[in-house]
């Protein structure tokens, strides 16, 4: 009976030490990622801008007056004008180097994968052909321990863009063309330009510091750097010694598992319940580190990956379902995605094994192998518990 208690005693010491150096909630959180959707039209410029509510608390402390980490309609109505301000300061939209005043019609507070968001509609006087849009993203910018996002769609007379502002990357541009139309041409069915009232086309062509494949790459990169739990699962498949072979058909099949459903969550195929897929993820990395610690011989685990690798595509998947990404664009933006996800990936397998093979030739190497998993189970179950039960 000792034993089997002393046996545990490793684990509950890990889940102790884990729960005190948890981050608690009133701590900036890593990853912060807003939407903006942007509709140029003939009378007005509406922008629709949605932040999570955790990064109004950050840039607006006083806002939670109870402190209870929860946005109320009573505390919006109460800080509207301050929130108007942090808005304002935060986007500035230029047309042909003049800053539009933004009328804010609706606050209101909405649910995007189980989070909640603050959305804010603003509307602006209309952009006319021939002038320079420009749409500027201050929030978190020089604020380097919060890796902040803006995902943006755009459109224009039936033109649709997407783009990612991120890092030091904060400027949308479009520039709005008249292309005179040649005699005796016409626009053919499907052209992209509509006529204006002067029988010009108008084309918007969208210009950025980088390419907008460029952007998607690097949200991948940033999206895997900061799923540390996505990180955290990798390094316990990995933890356990095992051939060349494994390891490759383990990273193989997890490639595999979480591109599949990344796409299909992201084509509408498959939903799930974002609290269901967080609590799976969760547990996953639980059940990897355990068998770490218990099983004398690890077969077949590039089978558990795959199983485990389809939750994760779904977790992955969530911060490209909010953005109202156009179908002739969807498959470029998910291709580039993906690759930054994989760029990641793949380098931190490489980095890993030459250190990991280093491990496991110290004698030591089996007793770091337990208590590093005791430590990972441990982390998986403060995040299984308070994505089940907060």
């Amino acid at each position: 009976m000792f034993n089997k208690i002393r046996s545990f005693l490793p684990l509950f010491l890990a889940f102790l030490v884990a729960l005190c150096l948890y981050p608690r909630q009133a701590s900036a959180h890593a990853y912060s990622a807003s939407y903006t959707t942007i509709k140029m039209e003939e009378k007005k410029t509406e922008i629709i801008f949605t932040l999570d509510t955790l990064s109004i608390f950050e840039l607006l402390p006083k806002i939670d007056a109870n402190k209870n980490w929860m946005l109320e309609k009573s505390e919006i109505k109460k800080e509207r004008h301050h929130l108007e301000e942090l808005l304002t300061e935060g986007l500035i939209l230029d047309v042909d180097n003049k800053e539009q005043t933004p009328v804010v019609k609706k606050m209101e507070l909405v649910k995007k994968e189980n989070k909640e968001f603050l959305s804010v509609d603003m509307t602006f006087p209309s952009v006319a052909p021939g002038e320079t849009v420009v749409f500027n993203d201050g929030f978190y910018f020089n604020d380097t321990g919060t890796n902040y996002v803006n995902l943006i769609s755009a459109s224009y007379r039936g033109e649709t863009s997407e783009a990612v502002l991120q890092g030091s990357e904060r400027t949308w541009t479009m520039l709005v063309t008249e292309v005179q139309q040649e005699q005796g041409s016409g626009l053919g069915a499907g052209s992209a330009m509509q006529p204006d009232e002067r029988g010009a086309a108008v084309q918007p062509a969208e210009r950025s510091s980088t390419s907008s494949w460029f952007s998607f790459f690097k949200l991948g990169m940033l999206h895997i750097l900061t799923g540390y739990d996505h990180l955290l699962f990798l390094f316990a498949l990995l933890l356990r010694k095992q051939t060349f072979k494994q390891y490759a058909a383990i990273v193989t099949s997890f490639t595999l598992a979480h591109s599949i459903t990344l796409s299909l969550a992201v084509l509408g195929v498959v939903t799930l319940p974002s609290r269901f897929v967080e609590a799976v993820i969760a547990f996953s990395i639980c059940y990897v580190a355990l068998e770490n610690i218990f099983r004398k011989e690890i077969r077949h685990r590039w089978s558990i990956t795959f199983m485990f690798g389809l939750i994760h595509g779904l977790g992955f998947a969530s911060i490209l379902k909010e953005m109202a990404i156009p179908k002739s664009h969807l498959a470029v933006a998910l291709v580039n995605f993906n690759l930054g996800i994989e760029a990641v990936q793949l380098s931190i397998v490489l980095l890993l094994l030459p250190l990991l093979a280093y491990l496991f030739k110290l004698k030591s190497s089996r007793k770091i192998v337990t208590y590093g998993s005791y430590a990972i189970v441990a982390m998986g179950a403060i995040w299984l518990v308070e994505r089940v039960f907060m």
